[in-house]
């Protein structure tokens, strides 16, 4: 079991209402639209991330959040979730974290980590 200040971790598996909206940031014409750039969206750099969500958030009353591609493996999706769409969450699971897990072991692998 792992724990954080005496407490045990646990992972989530959270779905997201099918008919929720995302601005998907992986699609060349939403960029297009939207006037990004694909290094400007994927970069870590968060001071250039933020203020380009929030301007989304607030251009986009209808959307739950944004979707693009991850900046460690580009075929991995990211969703960032705004406040608004709470209501279209559901929590589908919650399990202890262990270091036995087999997603963990495989997300140490490949971030190069030792368990």
């Amino acid at each position: 079991m792992l724990r954080q200040r005496g407490l045990p971790l646990a992972v989530a598996e959270i779905e997201l209402h099918e008919d929720a909206a995302l601005i998907d940031l992986d699609d060349p014409r939403v960029l297009g639209r939207e006037r990004l750039r694909p290094s400007r969206v994927a970069t870590r750099d968060r001071g250039v991330t933020q203020p380009q969500a929030l301007d989304l958030f607030r251009r986009h009353r209808d959307a739950a959040g944004l979707r693009w591609w991850s900046t460690w493996e580009a075929l991995w999706a990211n969703v960032t979730l705004f406040d608004r769409a709470r209501a279209m969450l559901r929590v589908a699971d919650v399990r202890e974290l262990t270091l036995e897990m087999p997603v963990l072991v495989e997300a140490a692998d490949v971030f190069g980590l030792r368990i």
